[in-house]
C-alpha cells in the first residue's frame, strides 16, 4: 500500500524543481566576456529570421539571458511603462506565455490577441492597416500566424519592432534562440573560438527541415557555429527533406549533414538529440516521423541530452522525464530568459540592465 496518496486533498507535496541540475547559466556567464556593442546594433530592429543574427549577437544575447536567469530579483525593471502587443493568430501555449512572462518580468504591460476572429481581420481588414494601428497602441509586436507571409506583409507599415513568433512552416527564430541558448548553457565551450576537437559534438535532428519551422530555424542558427559540430544527422522517413538550396546553404556555411531513416542505429553516437513531430500547415498541423520515437529503452549515448520544442506526443515518452537526458524542460524554462534578453534589446533598453549585478 503506498505511503502517500496523491489524490488526497490533505496531502501537501513540494512542487517539482524543474531547474535543478539541468541548466547552468553561470558557466555561460563566466565563459562569454560582456560586450554590449552587438546588442546595440539590434536595437529597434525587427526579428524575422534566425538568419539575421551574427555569431557575436547570439553570444551577447545568451550572456544577457544568463544574467537574467541568475539574478533572483532584478535591480531594474527596464520595460516599465512599455506595452507589448501579443498577437497570436495560431494556437500557442509555451511561446505566447513565455513572451508574456518575459515582458511582465521586465516590468511591462501586455495586450493579447489570441483569436483573429476578434480583430478587424474577420471584417477583411488588411494586415498593413492593422500594422498602422499597432504603431499607436504598443512599443513592440510579437506576431504568430499560420500564414508564412503575414510577418512580411506587416513590416512596411510598422514603426515599432516586430518579433516573429512563428510564421507558417517558414521560421521560428526565437525558438531557435531558446534551443541554442540551451546548448550554450550545457556546454559553453562549444561557442567559443578555441573549442578543442575532443569537445565537438554530433547532433541528431528528428524532423523535416523543409517542413518544420523549428528545425529550419535551428539549423540556420547552428550554421554560425560549424566548427563545434562534427556532424548533424537528420533522421526522417520523408523522401524530400530539404527545401531548394536549403542544404546547399547549410553545407556552404560549414555544416556536415547526413540523412538517415532509422533512429536507434545512430543514437549511440549522438551527443544531442533534437526531436519534433509537428509541422504547422495552414490552420492545422501535420504529424511527421511516425515510428521515430524515444523512450527509456532507446540506446542513448551516456551523457547525451534530449531537446524538444514541445508540445510533445508519442514521439517522446514521459519515462525519460526523470533521467539526465531530459533537457527539454530546461529548454522551455530558458526560453523565458532568452526572450527577456531579446525584448530588452529590440526596445532599446539594453543600457538599463548592463550594470545589473550577476546575483
Amino acid at each position: 500500500m503506498p505511503l502517500v496518496n496523491p489524490h488526497d486533498p490533505l496531502n501537501t507535496l513540494k512542487p517539482r524543481d524543474g531547474a535543478a541540475g539541468t541548466d547552468r547559466p553561470r558557466a555561460l556567464l563566466e565563459a562569454v566576456e560582456e560586450n554590449p556593442d552587438p546588442l546595440l546594433k539590434l536595437a529597434a530592429s525587427h526579428v524575422v529570421s534566425s538568419r539575421q543574427f551574427t555569431r557575436e549577437e547570439l553570444l551577447q544575447l545568451f550572456r544577457l539571458a544568463a544574467q537574467y536567469e541568475t539574478t533572483p530579483a532584478l535591480m531594474h525593471l527596464p520595460l516599465a511603462g512599455k506595452i507589448l502587443i501579443s498577437a497570436f493568430y495560431e494556437p500557442s501555449t509555451r511561446t505566447r506565455l513565455s513572451f508574456e512572462s518575459a515582458w511582465h518580468r521586465l516590468g511591462g504591460s501586455v495586450m493579447s490577441i489570441t483569436d483573429p476572429k476578434s480583430t478587424g481581420i474577420a471584417k477583411g481588414e488588411s494586415l498593413a492597416d492593422i500594422a498602422e494601428m499597432f504603431n499607436n497602441y504598443g512599443d513592440v509586436l510579437v506576431l504568430r500566424s499560420s500564414e508564412g507571409e503575414a510577418v512580411h506583409n506587416m513590416l512596411e507599415n510598422l514603426r515599432i519592432p516586430l518579433v516573429n513568433a512563428g510564421n507558417g512552416i517558414d521560421e521560428h527564430p526565437t525558438q531557435a534562440l531558446a534551443d541554442v541558448y540551451t546548448l550554450a548553457k550545457w556546454r559553453p565551450e562549444l561557442f567559443l573560438p578555441d573549442c578543442p576537437p575532443e569537445k565537438h559534438v554530433k547532433v541528431g535532428i528528428v524532423g523535416v527541415p523543409s517542413r518544420m519551422r523549428t528545425v529550419r530555424s535551428l539549423l540556420s542558427m547552428l550554421s554560425l557555429f560549424p566548427e563545434a559540430i562534427d556532424e548533424i544527422v537528420v533522421i526522417s522517413r520523408e523522401e524530400e527533406n530539404f527545401a531548394p538550396e536549403q542544404r546547399e546553404l547549410l553545407e556552404g556555411a560549414g555544416l556536415k549533414l547526413r540523412v538517415v531513416n532509422d533512429l536507434d542505429p545512430v543514437l549511440p553516437e549522438l551527443d544531442v538529440v533534437y526531436i519534433n513531430a509537428i509541422a504547422w500547415v495552414g490552420d492545422t498541423f501535420e504529424s511527421m516521423g511516425e515510428g521515430l520515437n524515444l523512450n527509456r529503452q532507446s540506446p542513448l549515448k551516456e551523457g547525451a541530452i534530449i531537446m524538444h520544442p514541445l508540445a510533445r506526443g508519442a514521439e517522446l515518452s514521459t519515462d525519460l522525464d526523470d533521467t539526465p537526458h531530459n533537457w527539454y524542460f530546461a529548454q522551455a524554462r530558458g526560453a523565458v530568459f532568452v526572450r527577456m534578453a531579446l525584448l530588452t534589446t529590440v526596445v532599446r533598453r539594453i543600457s538599463a540592465v548592463m550594470d545589473t549585478p550577476e546575483g
